[in-house]
This record gives C-alpha cells, sequence and structure tokens, in this order.
C-alpha cells in the first residue's frame, strides 16, 4: 500500500505534466473542482485535475481551531486515505470514526478538511477548505473496514485501558504505547474503533480459502468493570486473478479470523471507488456479483469505464496496464451470537503488464511518390519526441519544417496513432535501381516514443520499401559544322550518376577531367555539352575524298557499377578536308589519312612510289608528303592541252611486285594527280620602298621587388617560412639575413644595403633604434660588428649582386639595466645601382668606410637619405618583431 505522504508528493510529479496529455474522465463538481459524497461509513472527497494541475497537494484535517496536517502515518492511524491516478484525479477517503471528526451520538459526522495547493516552487497557495456532514445508521455489531492503508475495526463500550495484540501470540500494549507505535485506538459515544495499518509488527498473514489476508486481532481491557472486547480485522492483500479480458476477485466467503462460527451472509454490495452500484449500472458495465460456497466473486472486465489504462515501457518494449478499484460491501450474522457484521473492503487492481506492440501500417500509394506511415495503436499518455533516419535526427517539430507532415490522431476511446508523410525526393529516403527504368525507395526509420508522465523512452523501428518505373534516362544529341561535332548530354531524373565513355583513339575512354578540358566541357543542372574538333583523337575517319573526309564520334552513357547502357550515340559527319595541292611552281603536297578500316596502320611507314622519298611529317594519324613533280616515281601524261602528273602513296611492300601481303598486313592506297595547262601565262608584281630609320625599343616602366629574409643558418639553404614565426633565439646567437632583389636578371644591376637598423615597434621611424649598417657599412661603434657574407652563383642564384648577406649577434634593447621591450623589428635601406656607372654609395658595398658615434638614440633623430642619383632607386625592406622571453628570443619577418 502506498503510505501518505508518498502519495501527495507524486501527485505533485504527475500534475506538472499532466497538461501534455489527454487523461480519463472524472466527475466533475461545479465547487471549484471539488465534490464530496457520504458511502456509507466513509466519506469520499475528490479533487478534479482541472484543480491540481500544476501544483503540489497537502492536506490538513480541521479540529475547531486546530490545523492537524495529516502525514502518512497519522493518516493511517486517523484513518484517512489517499488515491492519485498518473494525471492528477484524486480521491480522499475518510473513516467516519476517524480522528478530528465531530461525531454526534455515532450517527451525525462532520468533516473539516483544508487542501492546500502550491504553485511553483510553492510561492503561491491557494487553500480550499471543506466541509461536509454524513449521516450513518444504524450501525451493525461489528464494522470492519479493509483501506488502502489501514484496517479498521468498530465494536462496542468505553474506557481503555490496555490491549493485547494476538500476532498471535500475545503481545499487551497500553494505550499510550500502541498510539505511539501508529495504532488507531478511540471510543465514540456507542462505539470501540481500532484502527491498524498494514504491515505493522503485531499483524500476521494467513490464507483463507486460498486467499492471502492481512490480520490484527486485539483484545482490548477497560479501566472500568474489567471489561475485555475482543476486535479484529482482517483484509485480503491478494485473490486476483487476470485474463487478456476479464478481472476477477476471490473473497473468502467466510473469514475464519474474524468468525468461529457459520455465518450468514445478508446483504452483499459491489461498487467502485467506495460507491455502491445497483444492478442496473452492474449490468451495464458487465460487472458480475456472485456467491459461491467459498468465495465471494467480483468479474470485471478489462477496459470497464470505471477504471484507466496506463501505458509502460520496460526494456524499451510497449506494455499497459488497467487499473480499478472496486469495493465489496457484505453483511452476515454469525450464527453462534446472531451478531451482525458489515465488512467492507476497497481494493484497488492493476493488471499485469500486458505488451501492445505497435503496428506499422504502410498507406503508400506509389504514384504520389510519399511515403505514408501510420503508427499505432497507442494510450493517450503517449508522445512522439523524434523519428531517427538513417543520418540524423529530427523532432516532430523538424520533421514539419522539413514537410513530412507528422500527425496525431485521436479517438474517441482516448487511444491515438501518429502518421507521417515523407516524399520520395527526400534525401533522407534511400535509393537504389534494380534496372535501369525502376527506382526503389527505402525509408529505415526508428519512432522515439516517451511514456508521460514517468518520462520513459522506447524506440519502434519500421523500415518501409516502394519502387517505380519512374527513371527518366539521359540523353545524347549532336551535331556538326565545317570544322567541329558538338554534342548535348541532357540529364535524366537521377542527375549526372552516369559515365560519359569515349570511343578514343580506338579504345572506350570516360569522359575525364583531361578529355572534358581537351574538349571544352560545359554544363549546368541540366545537361553539359562538349566540343570535338574532327581532327581529335575521338573522331574516327571512316572515308576520304578530294575535298572532305567523314569522321565520326561514339558517345556512350553507362551506369555504374551494373554497367547499364543509358543511351549511345554514333554521329558521322563530313567535313572540308584538301588532300592534295598541285602548286605553279611543280611543288605537291599531299596528306595521307588513316582510315577506321585500317586501325593498324602507322603512317610513318608509307611512302610514295620511290620508296626513299618518305613523309615530310607523320604522327598516328596523318602523314604529310612534299616532292617535286619530276621525282618520286612520279609519271607524266599528256591529254590534249594537259599534263597530268601522278604518284601513289603505299606501304613500301605493296608496291610493284614486293607485295609481301599477310593475314595482319593493312591495305592503303592513295593516289596523287595533278593536272596542268600546257599554256598558261600568269603576270606577278611587286614594290620595295627603303626603311629611313632603323628600328629602336621603346622604354619601358616596370617596378622592382626587394625582400628580405631569415635564413636558417650559414648557409643560407634554407629559410624561415611565415608560419614558422615567431622563431625561438638565444642572447647573441647570430641572426643570418639575406636582402634580394626578385624578378630581375638583369647583370647591370647591383644591390647595396646602404643603412640597416633595429626598432622596437614595427614603425620604422620609431625610437629608440640601433643602427647595424650605416652607409653601406658596418656601425663601428657596435660591441658585435656586423659581418658581411660573400655570395656565389649556384642553381638558386644566378645573378649574385643581386643579393646581399650578413650577420648581427642576438640583443635586446635596455634602460637602466632593465629591458625596454621583448621585441625587435630590423629595417633595411637597399639601393639598386647601374654597374656600369659606379658613383658614390654605387661604388660598392662598404667601399667608402667611415667611423661612426654609438648609435644608439632614445631620443632619437632620423636618418636622413644620401644625397646621390641612387636614391631614386631605393628600396626598402622590414622584418620582425624579434621577441625575447627569459634567454629565448623570437623573431618574425
Amino acid at each position: 500500500m502506498c503510505v501518505f505522504r508518498r502519495l501527495v508528493t507524486w501527485i505533485l510529479l504527475s500534475v506538472a505534466v499532466s497538461g501534455q496529455f489527454r487523461r480519463p474522465s472524472s466527475k466533475h463538481s461545479s465547487n471549484n473542482g471539488l465534490q464530496s459524497v457520504c458511502l456509507g461509513n466513509v466519506l469520499r472527497l475528490t479533487l478534479d485535475k482541472t484543480l491540481a494541475v500544476g501544483s503540489q497537494l497537502e492536506i490538513d484535517a480541521i479540529d475547531g481551531t486546530d490545523i492537524i496536517p495529516l502525514s502518512h502515518t497519522l493518516a493511517a492511524q486517523c484513518g484517512y486515505s489517499i488515491e492519485s491516478d498518473h494525471w492528477g484525479n484524486t480521491k480522499v477517503f475518510a473513516s467516519l470514526l476517524g480522528c478530528y471528526v465531530d461525531n454526534q451520538a455515532d450517527v451525525v459526522f462532520t468533516f473539516g478538511l483544508r487542501l492546500r495547493l502550491y504553485g511553483d516552487g510553492l510561492s503561491e497557495q491557494v487553500e480550499h477548505d471543506v466541509t461536509e456532514t454524513c449521516s450513518y445508521s444504524p450501525w451493525a455489531s461489528r464494522e470492519i473496514l479493509c483501506d488502502r492503508n489501514y484496517m479498521e475495526a468498530a465494536v462496542a463500550p468505553n474506557g481503555i485501558w490496555k490491549m493485547t495484540f494476538h500476532t498471535p501470540d500475545p503481545k499487551v500494549m497500553l494505550l499510550t504505547d500502541a498510539q505511539r507505535a501508529g495504532y488507531g485506538a478511540m471510543v465514540t459515544q456507542t462505539r470501540l474503533v481500532i484502527r491498524s495499518p498494514y504491515n505493522m509488527a503485531e499483524t500476521y498473514s494467513v490464507e483463507v480459502a486460498g486467499v492471502p489476508m492481512e490480520v490484527f486481532s486485539v483484545s482490548t481491557y477497560y479501566k472500568i468493570g474489567s471489561l475485555i472486547v475482543d476486535s479484529a480485522a482482517a483484509c485480503p492483500t491478494g485473490g486476483v486473478v487476470f485474463t487478456e479480458k476479464v478481472i476477477t476477485w476471490h473473497v473468502p466467503r467466510r473469514i475464519t479470523p474474524l468468525t468461529s462460527s457459520t455465518v450468514k451472509i445478508l446483504e452483499t454490495h459491489m461498487g467502485i471507488y467506495g460507491q455502491r452500484l445497483d444492478k442496473i449500472k452492474m449490468a451495464a458495465r458487465h460487472y458480475k456479483l456472485s456467491v459461491t460456497e467459498s468465495h465471494i466473486i467480483i468479474e470485471i472486465p478489462v477496459g470497464s469505464p470505471d477504471g484507466y489504462y496506463k501505458s509502460h515501457a520496460p526494456d524499451y518494449a510497449y506494455h499497459i496496464t488497467y487499473t480499478v478499484e472496486p469495493m465489496l460491501e457484505l453483511l452476515w450474522r454469525a450464527e453462534n451470537t446472531q451478531a451482525d457484521t458489515r465488512y467492507k473492503v476497497l481494493f484497488p487492481i492493476t493488471t499485469p503488464l500486458m505488451p501492445r506492440p505497435p503496428h506499422v501500417i504502410d498507406n503508400t500509394v506509389h504514384e504520389q511518390r510519399v511515403f505514408d506511415i501510420l503508427l499505432g495503436i497507442f494510450l493517450h499518455d503517449v508522445e512522439l519526441i523524434n523519428i531517427t533516419f538513417t543520418t540524423r535526427v529530427l523532432t516532430v517539430a523538424e520533421c514539419n519544417a522539413r514537410g513530412f507532415d507528422v500527425q496525431e490522431h485521436h479517438f474517441a476511446n482516448g487511444s491515438k496513432t501518429f502518421s507521417i508523410r515523407v516524399p520520395f525526393s527526400d534525401e533522407l529516403v534511400l535509393k537504389r535501381n534494380p534496372d535501369p527504368l525502376t527506382t526503389v525507395y527505402f525509408l529505415p526509420l526508428v519512432f522515439g516514443l516517451l511514456v508521460l508522465p514517468d518520462q520513459t523512452p522506447f524506440p519502434h523501428p519500421a523500415e518501409l520499401e516502394a519502387s517505380r518505373e519512374d527513371v527518366v534516362l539521359p540523353t545524347i544529341t549532336g551535331s556538326c559544322d565545317q570544322e567541329n561535332f558538338y554534342f548535348s548530354v541532357k540529364y535524366g531524373s537521377q542527375q549526372d550518376n552516369f559515365q560519359t565513355m569515349m570511343l578514343h583513339a580506338g579504345s572506350w575512354r570516360e569522359l575525364d577531367i583531361e578529355l572534358a578540358k581537351l574538349y571544352s566541357l560545359t554544363g549546368n543542372g541540366t545537361h553539359f555539352s562538349i566540343v570535338v574538333p574532327f581532327t581529335a583523337p575521338a573522331a574516327a575517319f571512316e572515308l576520304v575524298n578530294f575535298k572532305s573526309i567523314r569522321a565520326r564520334v561514339d558517345l556512350l552513357l553507362l551506369e555504374m557499377p551494373n554497367m547499364w547502357q543509358l543511351d549511345d550515340l554514333s554521329l558521322a559527319c563530313y567535313f572540308p578536308l584538301t588532300t592534295t595541292e598541285c602548286y605553279a611552281n611543280g611543288t605537291v603536297t599531299a596528306l595521307a589519312v588513316k582510315v577506321e578500316s585500317v586501325s593498324n596502320l602507322n603512317p610513318e611507314y608509307l611512302t610514295l612510289r620511290d620508296q626513299s622519298c618518305k613523309p615530310a611529317f607523320s604522327n598516328d594519324r596523318f602523314a604529310f608528303f612534299s616532292f617535286k613533280l619530276n621525282s618520286c616515281g612520279t609519271t607524266r601524261t599528256f591529254f590534249d592541252n594537259v599534263m597530268l602528273y601522278e604518284n601513289e602513296i603505299a606501304l613500301p611492300y605493296n608496291t610493284g611486285k614486293q607485295s609481301r601481303k599477310g593475314p595482319f598486313t593493312p591495305e592503303y592506297r592513295h593516289t596523287i594527280s595533278c593536272y596542268y595547262l600546257l599554256n598558261y601565262t600568269k603576270t606577278m608584281a611587286f614594290r620595295a620602298s627603303p626603311r629611313s630609320t632603323n628600328p629602336v625599343a621603346d622604354p619601358g616602366v616596370g617596378h622592382l621587388v626587394v625582400q628580405i629574409r631569415l635564413s636558417q643558418g650559414s648557409s643560407y639553404a634554407l629559410f624561415y617560412q611565415s608560419e614558422d614565426y615567431p622563431v625561438e633565439k638565444y642572447l647573441r646567437q647570430p641572426l643570418y639575413f639575406e636582402v634580394e632583389l626578385m624578378q630581375s636578371t638583369d647583370p647591370k644591376i647591383e644591390v647595396v644595403l646602404e643603412n640597416c637598423w633595429a626598432t622596437l615597434h614595427k614603425d620604422r621611424t620609431s625610437l629608440p633604434s640601433w643602427d647595424l649598417i650605416i652607409d653601406s657599412c658596418e656601425n663601428p661603434d657596435d660591441l658585435y660588428l656586423t659581418v658581411f657574407h660573400p655570395v656565389v652563383a649556384d642553381t638558386r642564384i644566378q645573378v649574385p649582386a643581386h643579393i646581399k648577406r650578413f650577420s648581427i649577434k642576438m640583443f635586446t634593447f635596455t634602460k637602466d639595466a632593465a629591458v625596454l621591450k621583448e621585441q625587435l623589428f630590423v629595417h633595411c635601406d637597399a639601393v639598386l645601382c647601374d654597374t656600369t656607372k659606379p658613383d658614390g654609395i654605387c661604388s660598392g658595398q662598404c667601399a667608402n668606410a667611415l667611423s661612426y658615434a654609438n648609435s644608439f638614440r632614445p631620443t632619437g633623430s632620423k636618418r636622413g637619405l644620401s644625397a646621390t642619383d641612387a636614391s631614386q632607386y631605393k628600396k626598402q625592406s622590414s622584418s620582425g618583431p624579434v621577441l625575447l622571453s627569459n634567454s629565448n628570443l623570437f623573431w618574425k619577418i
């Protein structure tokens, strides 16, 4: 049995989420959602879910001016119980003989209860005071009440002194000790009321007619008259048999812990939630109450409207339970004492877990090209949270935003189903083609479901498949002009998921990046086009005429990897091509073409009749001949006013008597003919004019670039790149610099470093600064002199005069023995000199050495520029920063 405080706390958890789904129906009252009803010897107070939703409930008893909070222990001791379903419908039961009840002569009973409803965080409190008066008479000699959390026996007179509990062994307690232990004992005007919670130390379990029961038995001793009254209660804790459709509850007809003689049953009543049902209502609900020799039997159909269903997901599998609370009320008379006993049991029953695996119904109409899925059936307390597809998980909101149209369908009995529509075209739908024209659409998914209010998740997988002959195949069209083939490939419904093959140089080859570039491929989302010159390797020559050639290009579209042929096109066209040119000076040029019928012909081996006359040029497709008409075995024939010159291009062993034709020897013969008129005169004229001046080159203007780099060593073989900085260096460790003129090969230009200096900041004019090179020479006042390094030509350096190299020792700026800033920037002014005019600074690096004072100028003076003509060729280059950390130094160009 659930204890009172746990029930109240549980209500808070359940009603907080109850607004998310439909709950079972319950009786509503116009009194703010509260309804009270007197049910014999108990009062039932119903708190509707519409009042309790989102709130925490606590109950106090009102006893005059006193307000007594009912804890779970006190509730069982004083005859109060509470029942709440998962959706916040709450019922409070109170015994008429309970504590804090205004009892008038055991006939009229007045209750006062305060219901305290707390909002979020217990910050807002709403109170409902309920007062209800019930009348009850006549009382049976003994009344036994079995509620959820206590057993109650009511007999007669007063003045309790002590109590002996039979467990079944006797155990004596004073009244105060019994009350302290959790028992309820009180005397009304006509009744002795003894109340015990379940599972107490002094209660015990027995089996009566096969039904487990919990028993408490007590002898009460009165202070006056040495009266002893025996009281007992025995309540069933089992006796329920479940089938798929019916709940059968057995209660022993003769409860031996309560009577030692035979009894006569005077009344039998069945009810729900403590309220009796008449025969008409029982028949309408198909309830049955029967009496056998050994049992009172109640049968309740699973799913009757007085109970409710609840979803569960143990081990991620969907199950349901059904809960109903029948009441059995008996009145019997003992034959040996003729005393009447009214016996009432309120007995909540929940079925075992019943598996209800959901069903996936495929309502897909293939012609609509949309998967239409129905999932169900579920109870009202199941929510669809998300759907897992092959590549991602989408919430219901995301599915609807994607156009999947997820819907929830409710039915009159409170159940629901879910539906989703997924277009075949969505990328989450898998596709495959069993043949070129058919597409099979496959949609595996997992529904992510949640049982409320428990927040218990469970999945349900589904797989759907549909096929349609809906593939539109790609097509090839082509045309020709005087020079090229033009092909256009229009994509089908599956876009470009095919390979384009070309018959290229006699073998099939994929239209890859190389061929696409060669044949000027262009395209968009619907098609692509290529242009193939008729002389390209993809064009096969079929036939050669005097003024034209017939060429052919073959294209094939293949679906991979099934190697299905989707479309093909073999396009042949005639193109203008002159194969023989006859010139007036007696020279002839002839072009021999390798045609498809002699695919193994090598044009290089073709000759004229005189086999010493070979091609002037040849490749794998053509042989070009140029010869005089009076050479290479050319024959001459006269016809009236015409001279005919003829020769023949063939393989050497195909001419005359030297034929050695074999089974793989190609046949090739190309006749050359030239016709000349015997009497023909052509006059030509020309005129020449002398030049007035010699040609000269125009002067040009351009830019020269000088860069400074930091070498990784004295060999100047490797240099630090931009991603290497900052570079770690130690104090006084050499730094090797190279200044180079870029993009010039003029040997008449020489680079001269005029001035180089170091600063703390990127600004080359910032102060303080330290001179490294002054007027092309090292600073003589520097403790560690700058060192110039020679440059010789090698594979990288073509003009050594374009490069200057120097090194310095790593240092840092200090002031009053403190480091000013842990970084350095190095700057240089380079002069580009004309080596044919050495003068001043252009006389060479450090050609005129001068002596300078210490160049460290913290207050600063800006360097001026030398007044030489070379200043107009001056280039500036800077590097930095150099960072110094502890004993380490970092350099960045």
